[in-house]
Formats: C-alpha cells, structure tokens, sequence
C-alpha cells in the first residue's frame, strides 16, 4: 500500500508541475490543460495536485512497509 501511495503521489507531483509549467510558459504538457471542464482553473487545479501529492508522500511515509 505504501508504494501505491508514493506512486499516485509522484503521478499528482509531475501533473501538477507539468500544469504550472504550461500556465507560465505555454508547453503543451501535462494532463490538466487537456481536461476540457477545467478551463479557466489551470492554475488552480495544478497548485492542487501539488498539495494532494505531497499529501499522500504524507500518508504514504505514515505506513509501514509492505
């Protein structure tokens, strides 16, 4: 369970990053500017995952192995 944990939260980290990037720079990366529903929320959205990744690196660090 614990590295499930770390995976979804290293998966919200690199989308939320990707989503900022694009905010500030216009890349085309990233998942959340291709969500059509989200548009006008980027930015919020990809500061949201940063806190939901660090979150479950959180809850992940709080398990025991295995």
């Amino acid at each position: 369970m614990k590295e499930l944990l770390e995976f979804l939260g290293l998966l919200a980290v690199v989308q939320g990053v990707l989503g900022l990037v694009h905010e500030f720079t216009d890349w085309h990366w990233g998942l959340v500017q291709r969500i059509g529903f989200l548009d006008g929320a980027e930015l919020y959205v990809s500061v949201a995952l940063l806190v939901l990744g660090g979150a479950l690196f959180a809850a992940a660090e709080s398990r025991k192995p295995g």
